[in-house]
Parts: C-alpha cells; structure tokens; sequence
C-alpha cells in the first residue's frame, strides 16, 4: 500500500504512548501541520524479541490496538504497523529506507532519535540516514540525547512501577491512567455468594503487562456512564483458587455486560491479595476496601 500525502514520519515502538514519547509526538505534529504535511508514526509488531529470541516474557504497557488509539490520540493522522518478521530484520538498511520510508510512505521529514539504528543487524545509523536523505529528498531531524532518555527511563519505571502495584508513580509518567481493555466472561459467580458480584475480565494479549496482584481502585466508561469499582487481581487464595483472574465489582452497577469489552482504567491500590479463614472474613475485608474506595473517589471528585 503507498501512501499518496506527503509524510512527518516518526519510528519506534512506543510501548506506553507517555509523557516522553508525548513530547517527541507533539514535535511531529507541530511539524506536519507548519508544512501541511501528514504526521505519521511507523511502528513495529510484535515487538522484534518475540520474533528474533522467541522471547515470550517481554510484558508491554499497551496491546497494538491500544497503541493504536493512544498515537492518533495524541494527533497522529496514520498509524503505519510493519509486520515484524526475520524477513524485515533482513531488509537492508538502503532497502528499508527506499521501499518503506520513500516510495511507501512518501516521507518528506523524519523525527528520529540521535541513537537510531536501522537495517539489517541494525547497521545503518543516523549518520547514514541522513546520507539517504540527501540521495532522496527528505530531512532528518533528530531528537535530543536528553528526550532520548526521557523515554527509556520513563518505560522503564512505568513498567517497575506496575509490577510494584504503584498504580499512582506510573500514571504520573504515562500522563493518564494506565488501563487494561478485555472481554467481561463468565467466572466461578463466588461474588454473588458474598454479596459482592464481580464481572470478569478476559484479556486475549498474553503479552499485556498486568499489574502486580492486589486490591485496586478502578473506573471505567459503560454505554457512556463513568462507574467506579474495585478490581482483584490474583488467584482467590481464600478459596484455594489456582489460576490468576481479574476480577471487578463495580458499584452501584447491575447492567448484564456479559461478553462487553471494557476499557478499565487503574487509579489507585488498597492493598496486597490475602488469604482469609473463611468467606466471611473476606466479606468483611471487601467492606473496609470498598468503605476505602469510595472515600478515595470522593477526595478525587470533590
């Protein structure tokens, strides 16, 4: 598929779409639109680790479809995904430039950071980029060290943060509330029993990063209403539960929303993921959470 308009492109994964890569794409755009350009991000999927070293560990902070909508969120007119397969690994440096960013893209600008590598063994650098520029008649502009580092370091404390259940430190870098989007299913129904029915959440990315097992504070958008609940993440160990499940209980929420997908936003964790004695030691517990929770939403909406 070529792209007729002429392009402001942006590379990279953008795992987050935060505060650091806001700034780099807020650059692209201001430039498209002082040139009346199109601002274009050409991202990569799945991430070159799962391809290139089968690496099935490697957590990211958003599904493609959630980068997707977070890029054109923050002004980006096209999203252009590139299948990463050892195919593409083997591009040549002069093939990539060409075939992608030239005849496909039709790239007039390019945003790229000072450290970028292309190619294949990503041997071709920004030296060499800008050489192609020359040949093909498109400017390269690069992104500062310090913006550079910006974006490492913030991907990598969000990511900590998240595996720390520190909801609040990483929602500070992303710039909005880190979410997870999955399908309500149907579960054990254990809440009901207690009094505290809770919807379900299916998440079909293996690759998702969750955040570390606990209580949360939680809001999400239902047929256009903002609800607040709270969410358990964990393996139900009061009732010797095994696998691990996401579970939420909205409040004062009946609506049937059996196989709806929901956008489920993190605001704030209560605390770890305990066992009790008996169910109704739970019940008690979910109470004082819910009592918690509902204290915090009222410090955050007065």
């Amino acid at each position: 598929m070529t792209y007729i308009s002429n392009k402001v492109t942006t590379i990279g994964t953008f795992d987050g779409v935060h505060i650091g890569h806001q700034k780099i794409l807020k650059q692209v755009v201001q430039l498209a639109n002082a040139n009346g350009y199109t601002p274009v991000v050409l991202t990569l999927f799945p991430h070159p680790r799962m391809v290139l070293q089968k690496d099935d560990s490697i957590k990211l902070l958003n599904t493609i479809e959630e980068r997707i909508r977070l890029l054109k969120s923050f002004g980006i007119k096209e999203v252009i995904v590139k299948k990463f397969t050892k195919d593409f690994a083997n591009l040549s440096a002069i093939d990539y430039v060409k075939q992608i960013l030239v005849d496909e893209l039709n790239t007039k600008e390019i945003v790229i950071g000072y450290d970028h590598h292309f190619g294949k063994n990503r041997s071709a650098n920004i030296t060499d980029l800008k050489a192609f520029a020359k040949r093909y008649n498109f400017n390269v502009q690069e992104i500062s060290a310090q913006d550079i580092e910006d974006v490492t370091v913030s991907s990598t404390k969000i990511r900590t943060a998240l595996n720390q259940g520190q909801v609040a430190l990483a929602n500070s870098y992303l710039g909005y509330n880190f979410f997870i989007t999955g399908t309500v299913v149907k579960g054990k129904e254990l809440g009901r029993t207690i009094d505290f029915p809770t919807a379900n959440i299916n998440i079909s990315a293996t690759y998702k990063l969750i955040p570390n097992d606990g209580v949360y504070v939680v809001t999400s958008k239902i047929e256009g209403k903002t609800v607040f609940g709270m969410m358990n993440i964990g393996t139900n160990p009061t009732v010797d539960g095994k696998n691990k499940s996401i579970e939420v209980h909205f409040f004062n929420f009946k609506t049937d929303i059996y196989n709806v997908e929901l956008k489920i936003e993190f605001l704030k964790r209560l605390r770890s993921e305990e066992k009790f004695p008996n169910l109704e030691a739970l019940k008690i517990q979910l109470k004082k959470d819910m009592t918690n929770a509902l204290d915090y939403i009222k410090s955050i909406n007065d």
